[in-house]
């Protein structure tokens, strides 16, 4: 599966963004989807996670309560809408995806497949 990631920009802190991700193929349905992002001098973190249906997501204690992550498989995309964005979530937010059997959402970057190309999100202060 391709992904291309789209919806990043410029906040300042207490505003609001959704990004987007669009997968190709028939097949999307199939595949556990999740949000990571990386800071200046960081490495990538797990942000949060959606099993192939929908029913189950998973998130970093830094964005509990102010992100929410969604999915649409008859568009093939998948959603991280993020509300009272701070300066801490400045960073490149790439999503991926993997196949799963058994519809596992994992947080580390080993686990997944395939990736979006990234794209930049900046909260100024």
């Amino acid at each position: 599966v391709q992904l291309q990631a789209s919806g990043g920009g410029l906040v300042q802190a207490g505003g609001s963004l959704r990004l987007s991700c669009a997968g190709s193929g028939r097949t999307f349905s199939t595949y556990c989807m999740a949000w990571f992002r990386q800071g200046p001098g960081k490495e990538r973190e797990f942000v949060s996670g959606i099993r192939r249906g929908g029913g189950g997501t998973h998130y970093a204690d830094s964005v509990k309560g102010r992100f929410t992550i969604s999915r649409d498989n008859a568009k093939n995309t998948v959603y991280l809408q993020m509300n009272s964005l701070e300066p801490a979530d400045t960073a490149v937010y790439y999503c991926a995806a993997v196949y799963n059997v058994y519809d596992t959402v994992f947080q580390t970057t080993d686990k997944y497949d395939y990736w979006g190309q990234g794209t930049q999100v900046t909260v100024s202060s």
